[in-house]
């Protein structure tokens, strides 16, 4: 289309997240624009819109074919481009309403926009948000009462008074989607919250499922709350004041978590000569200083959708699994799939529900 591209998410095959992986597409396009070799900087202006369309058949001839579409919502994806400024995307109320606070969104007002007969709402797109819950993020609202899942919800604290003896626990929420997992795994957490108990919390996702140690470096990040524009140094403070300072871990392996982080290390603590030890130190790192933070106060891993997490998080968690056995430690597991072979292996106390 001229100088521009019109991408349809929803079709042929539609996901129910559909607004959410539009708006990961476009961030990512603006970043790869951004790094092209080019005379004159190269940027993207990007507008999403959500609504019904009519596929019409193949309209064109040869390489030039494209699928009739009718309806508006492509035109007013095309004028919220308009107003879109470089290297942005802006979004619609119907579009806003789909990503909850998945993303940093700025109001933008209201827009008259020719087409259409009323002023349109629009909001910027500003990255992607820091949300400690997915389940939070894109239900953003007063949730209903929480009924008919007090045995389940009984059965988990059991195991969090048995964890807090000593007698490590594993649980595995499992099951179809929709049937209140992450409900039970909210509920939960605010009796947790009440308890004043330790929480680790690990998100996996779908976009990074082939991104080696995603959730745990995600986990990090928003614990050292790590800001873009901070230097190396003032990284690697904050993570040796978390290492050493609160987690009582020794100097060295700072650098195994850090590289995991990205951070430049070397100057500080010295180069990691092979890519295996890195692995290899980095696995021993991660799975010590879990069973630490046990010992200094019982503690609950709260593990979303291990399902979607890369294989070296899965050796990760395998490896924390069979040390939790002695520790004060509650290994809870939220995921969409059946029991996998990484907890019918696990040698400590196991449950389903």
């Amino acid at each position: 289309m001229g100088d521009g591209v019109l991408l349809y998410f929803g079709y042929p095959r539609a996901h129910e997240d559909d607004a959410e992986r539009a708006v990961r597409a476009g961030l990512a396009l603006i970043d790869a624009v951004a790094e092209l070799p080019a005379q004159e900087p190269l940027q993207l202006r990007i507008g999403i819109a959500t609504g019904l369309v009519v596929i019409g058949d193949l309209i064109g001839e040869g390489a030039s074919q494209e699928q009739a579409i009718v309806g508006e919502t492509p035109n007013l994806a095309a004028r919220l481009q308009a107003l879109a400024e470089p290297g942005t995307i802006v979004v619609p109320a119907a579009t806003r309403r789909l990503l909850g606070n998945l993303f940093m969104l700025r109001a933008l007002g209201r827009h008259e926009v020719k087409g259409f007969a009323e002023p349109v709402a629009a909001w910027a797109v500003e990255g992607i948000s820091v949300s400690e819950s997915r389940f939070e993020s894109i239900r953003p609202g007063r949730l209903t009462g929480f009924v008919g899942r007090e045995h389940e919800i009984g059965l988990l604290m059991e195991r969090w008074n048995l964890a807090q003896d000593g007698k490590g626990q594993v649980v595995l929420l499992s099951g179809e989607p929709g049937i209140g997992k992450s409900r039970i795994l909210r509920e939960f957490h605010e009796r947790l919250e009440q308890e004043r108990a330790r929480r680790l919390r690990f998100h996996c996702s779908p976009y990074y499922a082939n991104s080696a140690f995603y959730p745990i470096i995600d986990n990090y990040e928003r614990a050292l709350r790590l800001g873009r524009d901070e230097t190396a140094e003032a990284k690697l403070d904050k993570l040796e004041a978390l290492i050493v300072g609160e987690y009582r871990r020794p100097r060295e392996d700072v650098r195994f978590i850090a590289a995991m982080l990205s951070i430049p290390y070397e100057a500080r603590y010295g180069a990691i000569t092979t890519p295996q030890k890195f692995k290899d130190e980095t696995l021993r790192a991660l799975t010590d200083t879990v069973e630490v933070i046990a010992r200094l106060q019982p503690t609950v891993m709260l593990f979303e959708d291990a399902h979607w997490a890369d294989p070296t998080t899965l050796e990760s968690l395998d490896l924390t699994i069979q040390r939790a056995r002695n520790a004060p430690l509650l290994f809870l597991d939220r995921i969409g799939h059946p029991v996998s072979a990484l907890f019918r292996n696990s040698a400590v106390r196991t449950y389903t529900t």
